[in-house]
């Protein structure tokens, strides 16, 4: 082999390299539809769109090391949460987590970015009726004549003022 074949199979060889080298640059990496995204949003949120882009690079990085998962479940931590309360208060905590059952009826309002997600969540409690209103029964006739009322006096008029004396002129 003469040194100009040599030198066109190494030319070959190196043009092939950095085809498929810039073939494989070309494909996308795994996560950079959600990079695109996460881009997308940068700016348009109420984050520093400096520290947004850096965030969103930290996370294609973990997630080109496979150190990113699915996302956690919130309902199942929250509801794992209730199961630490008294029996008698979990119920109302499951209630809250699901967003109302049963007499109690939910509402979320808010978001993180806004502050705090407030979570609201009223119960209808039926109550029984007081005591009081029931009327008490009538006692049973007794044999005991009931005791003398007293007449009552008339009343004396009381006088009326005299009248006032009219102004000297």
């Amino acid at each position: 082999m003469n040194s100009t074949t040599r030198s066109m199979i190494a030319a070959l060889i190196a043009v092939g390299g950095l085809a498929a080298a810039t073939s494989a640059s070309a494909q996308p990496r795994r996560g950079d539809s959600t990079y695109q995204q996460e881009l997308a949003v940068c700016g348009h949120n109420q984050q520093d769109r400096a520290a947004c882009i850096r965030e969103a690079g930290a996370a294609r990085q973990e997630a080109a090391r496979g150190g990113l998962t699915s996302a956690p479940d919130y309902r199942r931590n929250a509801l794992a949460r209730c199961g630490l309360q008294p029996p008698a208060d979990r119920a109302d905590c499951e209630a809250r987590v699901l967003g109302g059952s049963g007499n109690t009826r939910g509402n979320v309002d808010g978001s993180v970015m806004g502050g705090g997600v407030i979570r609201e969540s009223v119960t209808t409690v039926v109550m029984p009726a007081p005591a009081a209103a029931i009327p008490a029964p009538m006692p049973a006739p007794s044999r005991v004549p009931p005791p003398a009322i007293a007449p009552i006096a008339p009343m004396e008029p009381v006088p009326m003022p005299a009248p006032m004396p009219a102004p000297m002129r």
